[in-house]
């Protein structure tokens, strides 16, 4: 077999500049990652998923990596676009990773959770909606991506990195797409993100948890249910889908 592209010379870097690029699978020709970068980062991945201990963090992304290769074909590296300033590129990669709703990402692009992709009735009632006023201890949880693949509640129970502490003072969890909360939950308890604990899952996700628990009761659930988070909750360009009220 050829053997597989680890890196580019000095000279290609230098002109690459900012790019961003897309992993693909040769087994069906679909993007499973997107990222951007510098030098050599394209081939990061490649390269840590063949070398990490099985006992490491195994994302969708390594094991698929691993599965190309076990395969006997390589994954296909595409620089989508190059040359371009970090802001720009920053830009780029998000609308990919919108564009693409079946990658690996574990995060979504920068500011895609309150500026991705939108219907026209989305953008109404993004703007339009009430502003939500917090009388709990409030824990916000963005679903824009995996929202899409799985019902609400198995979209926001797991698997988050958050603090297991600070997650149990919580009062309600809300399910959030798009800045506007799409359904409001109580949790029981919180527990590891282990296929055991959440079926759903389809491995192990280590120091990330999630939450048993149900749909809140009416009067709690119809104070925030529609309604649009603060703005001070809504930072431009925020990716991380964990945010609290307190």
């Amino acid at each position: 077999m050829e053997k597989e592209l680890q890196e580019f010379s000095n000279e290609v870097i230098e002109k690459l500049d900012n790019y961003v690029y897309r992993l693909i699978d040769p087994r069906n020709g679909d993007t499973f990652y997107v990222g951007r970068g510098k030098g050599n980062r394209v081939f990061n991945h490649m390269n840590c998923a063949l070398s990490i201990e099985e006992s490491d963090e195994v994302t969708d992304k390594i094991q698929t990596i691993r599965e190309i290769h076990s395969a006997g074909l390589k994954v296909i590296h595409v620089i989508h676009r190059h040359g371009m300033d970090q802001k720009t590129a920053i830009e780029v990669e998000a609308s990919l990773i919108d564009a693409y709703p079946g990658t690996t990402n574990i995060m979504g692009g920068t500011g895609s959770n309150d500026y991705g992709p939108m219907n026209a009735i989305e953008i109404i009632n993004k703007y339009s909606a009430e502003e939500a006023v917090f009388k709990h201890k409030i824990l916000m949880i963005t679903v824009n991506k995996s929202i899409l693949e799985r019902s609400i509640y198995e979209a926001t129970r797991c698997a988050w990195k958050l603090s297991k502490t600070k997650a149990e003072k919580c009062e309600l969890i809300l399910a959030v797409k798009q800045g506007i909360v799409v359904e409001v939950f109580t949790a029981s308890k919180w527990l590891p993100a282990t296929k055991e604990n959440f079926p759903e899952l389809h491995l192990d996700i280590p120091n990330r948890i999630g939450f048993i628990g149900n749909t809140a009761p009416e009067k709690e659930r119809n104070l925030y249910l529609r309604k649009r988070i603060p703005e001070k909750y809504r930072k431009k360009g925020a990716s991380n889908p964990i945010k609290y009220s307190f």
